[in-house]
């Protein structure tokens, strides 16, 4: 078992201070594939997280848990405005 160094409350910390700003969000799904889009963090809760994306293949809105976020299955990355 992998032995985490982050608490999952400073992981929260971490995400809601990018609530309603544009962050680039990489998934890992398995198997070598990698899913990477431009969006805005919209909503924080207990449990998960949830991201619009800016582009309009994808329908509403994609959401991912903490847990997820720790284990590095989804990175989140606040893209640097000009």
């Amino acid at each position: 078992m992998i032995k985490n160094t982050v608490d999952i409350s400073e992981v929260k910390k971490a995400i809601s201070k990018l609530t309603q700003k544009p962050v680039t969000v990489m998934v890992d799904l398995g198997r070598n594939k990698r899913v990477s889009f431009e969006g805005t963090l919209t909503g924080v809760y207990p449990a998960l997280f949830t991201v619009i994306p800016h582009d309009k293949s994808f329908k509403g809105k994609t959401s991912y848990s903490y847990s997820e976020y720790m284990c590095g299955k989804v990175s989140v990355k606040e893209i640097e405005q000009k």
